[in-house]
């Protein structure tokens, strides 16, 4: 039997070949047509976007990450109080240029807390340094965060001028922001919370920030006894 000539067998798979190249090709063509359409959306796409990120942030935060907002702006409002007295207090350089340091970062937080609670619709509390204000059985109390100062505390605080000024400060905001270290730890242990970026670095940034600076105050403590000592 005579053989196929090899032409014969060629041509029709080079047919094949073209023909399957040409069906990749639209298939390419049809593939990258589909994001081109979607590049420009329509006004509901875009209406349908932000109820969508709007529906997120409403839902990624807890009230154990209300609760920690709400309150850690009356604790950041005492220390902004203490940290003022200052310059009026007789205040050493070292401990005024601390206590400006505290200003500036607590009010920059305040900002950001009253912020967060009013994108999600809470309700933003005025930065009280007597503490946070709540509401039960129709009747208003005032709650101390952990580490907050008493009133007798901060007339005692109010009342001291020069060394004893810095000593009692050092002392006062030392248990103030052991405090809000304690604020944080609760809020990070409770189940489900601090999922929110921004509660998240907040408080993160508030733990190592005023663990920082406890150290700053223990040591500036001990060398105010030192010298006090040494008189």
């Amino acid at each position: 039997m005579p053989r196929p000539h090899p032409r014969r067998i060629a041509t029709p798979l080079l047919a094949a070949l073209v023909a399957a190249a040409g069906s990749g090709m639209a298939h390419r063509a049809a593939a990258q047509a589909v994001p081109q359409a979607a590049a420009t959306p329509s006004a509901s796409n875009i209406a349908a976007l932000a109820k969508a990120r709007a529906d997120s942030a409403r839902h990624l935060f807890t009230e154990a990450d209300v609760r920690f907002m709400t309150g850690m702006i009356s604790h950041h409002a005492q220390a902004i109080l203490m940290a003022g007295w200052a310059p009026t207090h007789g205040a050493s350089p070292s401990v005024r240029t601390l206590c400006e340091r505290i200003i500036n970062a607590q009010r920059d937080e305040i900002v950001t807390m009253q912020q967060w609670l009013r994108d999600r619709g809470q309700p933003v509390p005025e930065p009280s340094p007597h503490g946070m204000k709540m509401t039960m059985n129709g009747a208003e109390h005032t709650m101390l965060m952990p580490g907050m100062l008493t009133d007798a505390q901060l007339a005692q605080l109010d009342s001291a001028r020069g060394p004893e000024f810095d000593r009692l400060f050092l002392t006062f905001m030392i248990q103030h922001h052991r405090g809000a270290i304690a604020m944080v730890k609760d809020l990070f242990d409770t189940y489900g919370a601090a999922q929110d970026e921004l509660a998240f670095k907040l408080a993160s940034d508030i733990n190592a920030d005023q663990t920082t600076e406890i150290a700053r105050m223990q040591r500036m403590l001990i060398a105010l006894t030192l010298a006090n000592d040494s008189l």
